[in-house]
């Protein structure tokens, strides 16, 4: 929340002149925040069968998904930033798109661990409608990283343009 808060008071106390020419592009970013919410469908799918009494293979699946999604959202976010004119050194704005970036993205590591366990133990039948606790705090995490992005994703790539019209 501080780096959001730091983006937005130099964007208040600067305006338009400390932003790079270059804008960070959004012919990734949109597809990989698609990708992500569809990631949290399939999350939330997973945890209603399971809900409901589902268990075993078909609730892994769906989790499964989701952590396929994740890591292709990490692979694209990777090389977004392999093809990025902007540095951590090219100014306030570079430092902050890495950084917010960057903590974003090691809570999304953390939570593709959190899925692929929950996967594995999903598929060994570990988990039932009764005891369905730690899918659930799983998929909440994995919320709060989706709500993250999309926090970042308008700050980082929407506001700049909104600024510039």
């Amino acid at each position: 929340v501080y780096l959001l808060f730091s983006y937005f008071y130099i964007a208040v106390q600067h305006g338009r002149e400390w932003l790079p020419p270059d804008l960070p592009s959004l012919s990734l970013s949109i597809p990989n925040t698609v990708i992500l919410l569809v990631s949290g469908v399939a999350v939330w799918r997973g945890e209603s069968l399971l809900i409901a009494g589902r268990r075993g293979p078909i609730v892994a699946i769906h989790i499964l998904a989701a952590l396929v999604l994740g890591l292709a959202f990490i692979s694209l976010e990777g090389w977004e930033w392999s093809m990025e004119k902007l540095t951590p050194a090219s100014g306030s704005f570079g430092s902050l798109y890495f950084m917010l970036g960057a903590l974003h993205l090691a809570h999304l590591v953390i939570g593709a661990l959190i899925l692929a366990a929950l996967a594995l133990w999903s598929a060994l039948g570990y988990f039932d409608a009764r005891r369905s606790a730690p899918v659930s705090i799983g998929a909440l995490y994995w919320y709060f990283v989706i709500v993250v992005w999309l926090a970042v994703f308008f700050t980082l790539y929407i506001t700049p343009r909104l600024s510039l019209g």
